[in-house]
């Protein structure tokens, strides 16, 4: 059975790995490597065995407390990368894409905040799974997008924004879904769609930020300066980790229904 004491012997493989692909990526002057692509995949599978042999043990989904929610997200980080890589060939972002991931993975090796193995009620619903997960991999790239706009606003060039735009795009029909479905399992679970509890503003803050960029974005062809736009999507990330963890430091927190 494997659980939390088993994780090392599994993240530390895979940040091998991981950093294999970097090197090869960065070395790799055109296109994409080979090398890079496969040995990222096989982070990546070693890892998600990690995810599927923690969900067997803990006889339920790994996505209630802060630290298994960081194990979600050092894995779709590396992903959202590795398919940004695979797509558009920037050999930069394997690394940074890694790094993230990997203070994610230190930080869930010196503080994984275990908890028993039981679902309190309100998150025993078929909705679990598919909103949180979703959630989680609309922050990894909205993660992406932000390391190409501080890339953008660094070089002073408009071009990576192209690919931080379908990427934001991406993320906000996956973040409007995770929305879409907290609204139906609150109703199920406490008979109200929406109730603005701390956890739900600041959700709402960060859906419409990143609503407002792409609006700006396209009308009359992207009116809005590249640099305005970078600002706009850091900010939007700040939101985003205001919304993740930011709000479990609030006053308000203990009284939120999404404290568990």
């Amino acid at each position: 059975m494997i659980t939390w004491t088993h994780y090392i012997y599994f993240s530390i493989p895979a940040l091998i790995l991981w950093t294999i692909g970097t090197a090869a990526a960065l070395r790799t002057r055109e296109g994409t490597s080979p090398l890079s692509l496969w040995t990222t995949a096989a982070g990546i599978l070693v890892y998600s065995a990690f995810i599927a042999g923690l969900w067997i043990g803990l006889d339920r989904p790994p996505l209630r407390t802060l630290g298994e929610t960081r194990l979600w997200y050092s894995l779709f980080m590396v992903v959202a990368g590795w398919l940004v890589y695979m797509r558009w060939h920037y050999r930069w972002i394997p690394l940074f894409s890694m790094v993230v991931s990997a203070v994610f993975i230190v930080i869930n090796m010196l503080r994984p905040e275990i908890h028993d193995k039981s679902l309190m009620p309100a998150l025993q619903s078929a909705w679990f799974v598919p909103h949180v997960t979703v959630y989680i991999f609309s922050y990894s790239l909205f993660g992406c997008a932000f390391l190409l706009a501080v890339a953008s606003f660094w070089r002073r060039k408009g071009d990576m924004l192209c690919s931080a735009d379908r990427l934001v795009a991406i993320g906000m029909a996956f973040l409007s879904f995770g929305m879409l479905s907290g609204c139906l399992w609150a109703k199920q679970a406490w008979g109200t769609y929406w109730s603005w509890d701390p956890k739900e503003t600041w959700a709402a803050a960060t859906w419409c930020v990143y609503l407002v960029y792409i609006h700006g974005r396209l009308r009359h062809g992207g009116v809005m300066k590249y640099r305005a736009s970078c600002i706009w999507l850091i900010v939007g990330f700040a939101l985003l980790q205001m919304c993740w963890y930011g709000v479990n430091f609030l006053p308000s927190a203990s009284q939120s229904m999404h404290s568990y």
